[in-house]
């Protein structure tokens, strides 16, 4: 085998998992103590847009301050409408008037806003707010919750991310839209992917920078283990088999060529290392054979029989 001039990609590798963009969640949740009655989802399935996730009973007292808000709009209204009639009798000044006026739009404003929390119907039924995936249900039929408590969590539809670490001495190597080969680590097909964000601080647990990477919808399931491998330009030089690269007693890397019918060693440096194929930089000879099988047992000068 001859070693051929040609090209690889320079790549960081990383190892992440899939999961949701933290721009591309919704958390459903009632302003309101009631019970989840019903949970039509499930996790980790497909949702459209509209679809009902969890029915949730609005507990009874939440009910009766939505009562006193609407006695209170009566009240205000009724106060307004004597104030006015008063005034026509002039019994009461403008001044009593307004005041009744605005006590009747706090009184309505405070009503809309315990309607807006859910305080006015008995029953709400929760629906996902754009399609996706139902990422977490924290809550089971007959749970009791309290105010603002996460009933559901919905992943939008390709809003999914890969996060991985990357060492912060590769960070200046990295750029926005550098292409991606995500690979499972449970095996299976690969898939293209885009750097996305790279983080501008280390991560304080892995002390990493975190880089996320996105990839077409529905290609990557949420928690899939996956290995990254981030192209960051391309190097050229001499394609050699992986098993010809050996390292001697210095720990320098060399391969063997054929040389009048001795084995000659080259030193080389590798500047892209693959499990099938190498590239390396060096003073080869195009016309010579490399030595694959067996490099390992040979020193310059060996003797080789074709």
């Amino acid at each position: 085998m001859l070693a051929r001039r040609g090209s690889l990609p320079r790549v960081i590798e990383g190892y992440g998992q899939a999961t949701p963009s933290a721009n591309g969640v919704a958390t459903l949740s009632v302003q309101q103590p009631g019970q989840v009655t019903a949970i039509p989802a499930v996790a980790g399935t497909h949702v459209a847009a509209g679809q009902p996730v969890v029915v949730f009973a609005v507990a009874p007292s939440a009910g009766s301050l939505y009562l006193q808000a609407e006695g209170a709009v009566r009240a205000a209204e009724s106060q307004r409408a004597t104030t006015a009639q008063l005034v026509t009798q002039q019994l009461a000044t403008r001044d009593q008037l307004v005041q009744a006026e605005k006590a009747v739009v706090d009184a309505r404003v405070a009503r809309a806003a315990l309607a807006k929390e859910g305080a006015g119907a008995a029953t709400i039924t929760l629906r996902a707010p754009f399609a996706g995936v139902v990422n977490t249900l924290p809550v089971a039929t007959g749970d009791r919750t309290q105010p603002g408590q996460a009933l559901a969590t919905i992943a939008r539809a390709g809003a999914m991310i890969v996060t991985v670490g990357v060492d912060p001495a590769s960070r200046a190597d990295l750029r926005i839209g550098a292409p991606v080969s995500l690979n499972r680590l449970d095996g299976g097909a690969g898939v293209a992917g885009r750097v996305q964000r790279i983080d501008a601080m280390l991560n304080p647990r892995t002390r990493q920078i975190d880089v996320d990477i996105a990839y077409p919808a529905g290609t990557i399931l949420s928690g899939e283990a996956m290995r990254v491998e981030i192209e960051t330009g391309r190097a050229e030089g001499w394609l050699v088999p992986h098993r010809a690269v050996v390292v001697d007693s210095n720990g320098k890397a060399q391969v063997f060529q054929i040389a009048g019918g001795k084995a000659k060693a080259v030193p080389v440096t590798v500047e892209v290392a693959r499990a099938d194929n190498d590239l390396v930089s060096g003073k080869l000879d195009a016309h010579a054979r490399l030595i694959v099988d067996g490099a390992y047992q040979l020193a310059d000068g060996d003797a080789v029989r074709r």
